[in-house]
């Protein structure tokens, strides 16, 4: 399984951005995807998480401001970022269990598939 994160950038407080995670060797359909973000200096954290027609996972940094989704057809993970703060700021990786199966809770040490992060950058 490859995973390959874009999106990242410079936006402003309040701003938005969309990230894509695109996938090989996995149908997003079929299986778990999930967002984890790392600050400097900091541990890094879930983001949210989707699975096939009936999961959708939300971290607090997430919720109310971010939404997960994904195309069946392009075999693509996103993450479209609203009212983006300051304290968003961090390489974001898409990340998936090798099995491709829910690991409640979420947590980085549960994911086996990482992809190159892509750096967000939120100026106030």
């Amino acid at each position: 399984v490859q995973l390959q994160a874009s999106g990242g950038g410079s936006v402003q407080a309040g701003g938005s951005l969309r990230l894509s995670c695109a996938a090989s060797g996995r149908m997003v359909s079929e299986y778990v995807l999930g967002w984890f973000r790392q600050a400097p200096g900091k541990e890094r954290e879930f983001v949210a998480a989707i699975r096939g027609e009936d999961g959708i996972w939300y971290g607090d940094p997430a919720k109310g401001r971010f939404t997960i989704a994904r195309s069946n057809a392009k075999n693509t993970m996103y993450l479209q970022m609203n009212r983006l703060k300051p304290e968003d700021t961090a390489v974001y990786y898409c990340a998936a269990p090798i099995d491709g199966e829910t690991r409640l809770p979420w947590h980085y040490s549960k994911m086996d598939y990482w992809g190159k992060g892509t750096l967000v950058t939120v100026s106030s």
